[in-house]
């Protein structure tokens, strides 16, 4: 045990520690609310052996929030918890939490606790003969250290999945990595042609056959494989499972929608809220589910002016779960999204603007969320308000957003029907060189000349001779 340092000598050892105070996990100071309140649901609500490292994050959230009293009993229910862990984690774990207590106390000007942690990691450091004085490297800190990554939202998934790799390179049949490795890759699966995450979900479930959690993932996304019986016999045993129920539900209302069994999804979603009545989420859920009951009326119906006051019922229904939706969790992006259709269908096109206006200044959207946005914002424009070339305009911003996803794709089908047809109705250059442009984005060489050839032609800068 060392003798106390100064505050310099402190700062200089903190930097060096491996916790979450140094993982330099990115959220806004708007994200902070949300976050915490999603750490309290799954430490309340999700039942996972490996749950150290959730009160370790919600010490560092309290921490950040100056609540450091707080913070300081999270770090003690952390150290509960550590003997129930494997023991081959439990080194890993104590030094994370140990680290965080040295941070706590250090942010709270306990210099003397603070040391007094270092000196605990360093001990454990010597035990474990690490070449280094406050910091181990070893496959269990670089899973800790991706899952905490994973927690903090979308802007860190691909630090996070870059530490559950390294992870998996050192034990290649780590159940909790594997499982951090699946979640993750899920999340960023945003097209069904490049299906990142199925093959992991399946070794994740494998290592881990009693994981409802990730039973009901692969569920989902064998249904977005086309494979939904085999998603169906998986989602079954989830809900058959006692264990992390209030999520279970969730993802299966999302199957069950998905599969146009709407009755049986929002049975799922009173079953999840009545662990979480609070959930944004869940309120999102339902107004998908009233907006699908919506499309089905259309459908069913044709339009028919005799059951215009059904539709405009679950509008209105679906209007209001979106509202209370963003009351709850106003980072719900999509929800704005679905929220300004709702208005749009109710014949309320200032306050669609308004609500769609709010998307455009949300910060750190996902690139798949841009392209999605711009798609439905350009529908809206040229369906509701038949302004076609507002429409082209923001296909094309979402065209510029260089990701590959089904919202991707959406956006050039969009953008080649339009253009198809204005060149149908008139051969100008404009016209033209747009569905020139499409055919470009689609690898169709021969074609896109084909069009920028005829533009050409007409401008009188093409000799026809040629």
């Amino acid at each position: 045990m060392g003798e106390i340092a100064d505050v310099h000598q402190i700062q200089e050892s903190l930097a060096q520690l491996r916790c979450p105070f140094t993982w330099e996990l990115k959220f806004e100071d708007t994200d902070k609310p949300d976050l915490e309140n999603r750490i309290l649901e799954q430490i309340e609500f999700l039942d996972v052996k490996h749950n150290v490292g959730v009160h370790n994050l919600l010490a560092y959230v309290k921490d950040l929030n100056g609540q450091h009293e707080q913070a300081l009993q999270s770090l003690k229910d952390a150290e509960d918890l550590i003997q129930r862990e494997p023991a081959d984690w439990r080194d890993t774990l104590s030094l994370v939490t140990w680290g965080n207590y040295a941070w706590v106390h250090y942010h709270m000007g306990s210099l003397t606790e603070a040391q007094a942690y270092l000196d605990k990691v360093e001990d454990t450091c010597k035990k474990l003969e690490s070449p280094f004085r406050y910091r181990v490297e070893c496959p269990e800190m670089d899973c800790e250290e991706g899952w905490a990554l994973l927690k903090c939202g979308g802007q860190n998934y691909k630090q996070a999945m870059a530490c559950f790799a390294k992870a998996l390179e050192v034990k290649p049949e780590c159940p909790q990595c594997w499982t951090g490795y699946a979640i993750t890759a899920y999340r960023q699966d945003y097209d069904d042609d490049n299906v990142i995450s199925l093959e992991p979900l399946r070794q994740a479930v494998r290592l881990s056959p009693d994981d409802s959690y990730i039973k009901a993932l692969l569920a989902l996304k064998l249904q977005d494989v086309h494979q939904e019986s085999e998603g169906t016999k998986y989602l079954e045993e989830a809900l058959s499972s006692t264990s992390c129920q209030a999520y279970v539900f969730r993802y299966a209302a999302k199957f069950y929608r998905r599969k146009g069994c709407l009755d049986e999804a929002l049975h799922c979603l009173e079953k999840a809220s009545q662990a979480t009545p609070s959930s944004g989420y869940l309120h999102y859920q339902r107004g998908l589910c009233y907006r699908a009951k919506l499309i089905q009326v259309k459908k069913a119906t044709n339009k028919n002016p005799r059951k215009q006051y059904e539709i405009e019922k679950w509008a209105q229904r679906a209007r209001c779960e979106f509202q209370k939706a963003l009351t709850l969790k106003p980072t719900l992006d999509m929800a704005y999204v679905c929220l300004a259709e709702m208005h749009a269908e109710l014949g309320q096109y200032k306050e669609a603007e308004e609500t769609f206006q709010k998307i455009f200044n949300l910060k750190n959207l996902a690139d798949h969320i841009q392209q999605e946005i711009h798609y439905r914002y350009g529908c809206f424009q040229q369906y509701q308000l038949k302004s076609e070339d507002k429409a082209i305009t923001h296909f094309l911003k979402g065209l510029k957003v260089e990701e590959r996803s089904f919202a991707g794709k959406k956006l050039l089908n969009a953008l080649e029907k339009l253009a198809t047809r204005r060149v149908h109705q008139e051969e100008n250059v404009e016209s033209i060189s747009l569905l020139g442009f499409v055919h470009k984005l689609k690898g169709e060489v021969k074609e896109a000349l084909l069009c920028y050839e005829k533009a050409l032609r007409l401008t009188g800068k093409l000799n026809p001779m040629f």
